[in-house]
């Protein structure tokens, strides 16, 4: 912000998720000439909570190279669980940072009575961050650390998404949830907190599951419904592969992104 003000170059700043409401943040907001919100629920976040104007945010949704991400063949799969250390039961999995806001540990409660439905499902948890040892004495206090795996984070996510039959994001706060896009894309029946950007993503009964945040409950009686039936699961990953195609693709990003930038780019030459 101060270069753009002492060079006169154009600033543009991306939002891609929420920020706490800080009185620095509001005294001095350093948004930018324009601000690129990567969901309809950040944009809204912006004007309501920062009263940045309509007219000076421009949406464009992140967005990933389709062609990369497709559904994978049953062998594929086997093969991924068997590098992964898997045994052959259904594999729900989370792809995110071991952070609050990510809602692990309603997923860890859920898991729990997903086991009393189905007694060799899986969870896999992908990822890394300050939680770990806080959800690691959850699962041990439930008694469930035989049917828990945690794995760091992986530089590519395809390596995870292809061993996973159920992919669930319950984040109590999300900008829009990049993980759960490339797991859409890979063809994956999906459940997602009913918050933020992932309203932008599921299509509740359409191409995926929504639930109230921060409910366990919701979200075990979500995944087991998935498992229970897979000939649901598998439109509904049908249906998430073709609506991320069609809307959330990389190549109309970067498109939509540059002509930000050129114009932004062509007014500091002006």
């Amino acid at each position: 912000c101060l270069l753009s003000k002492s060079t006169g170059a154009v600033h543009i700043f991306t939002c891609h998720g929420f920020f706490k409401r800080r009185p620095l943040r509001r005294i001095f907001p350093c948004w930018g000439k324009k601000v690129i919100a990567i969901s309809q629920q950040v944009k809204g976040h912006l004007i309501n909570d920062f009263g940045v104007t309509k007219d000076d945010i421009i949406l464009i949704h992140n967005g990933i190279d389709v062609n990369s991400f497709k559904p994978v063949l049953r062998g594929k799969k086997e093969e991924s669980r068997f590098k992964l250390g898997l045994s052959k039961g259904a594999v729900i999995g989370i792809v995110a940072r071991l952070s609050d806001v990510k809602g692990h540990v309603y997923l860890i409660e859920a898991f729990k009575q997903v086991l009393e439905k189905t007694h060799d499902a899986q969870l896999l948890i992908a990822g890394e961050g300050k939680m770990k040892d806080e959800l690691v004495s959850l699962i041990q206090r439930f008694g469930i650390s035989k049917s828990v795996y945690f794995i760091p984070e992986v530089q590519d996510t395809r390596e995870v998404l292809s061993a996973i039959d159920v992919f669930v994001m319950p984040s109590l706060k999300e900008g829009l949830g990049l993980a759960l896009m490339e797991a859409m894309a890979c063809g994956l029946p999906v459940v997602g907190s009913d918050i933020g950007g992932i309203r932008s993503l599921i299509k509740n009964r359409v191409n995926g599951l929504l639930v109230k945040a921060a409910d366990p409950k919701g979200l075990s009686e979500a995944i087991s419904e998935l498992l229970q039936n897979p000939e649901e699961a598998k439109s509904f990953g049908a249906e998430a592969r073709v609506f991320i195609n069609d809307n959330f693709s990389a190549s109309a990003m970067v498109l939509e992104t540059e002509r930000v930038y050129t114009k932004g780019f062509s007014k500091c030459l002006n």
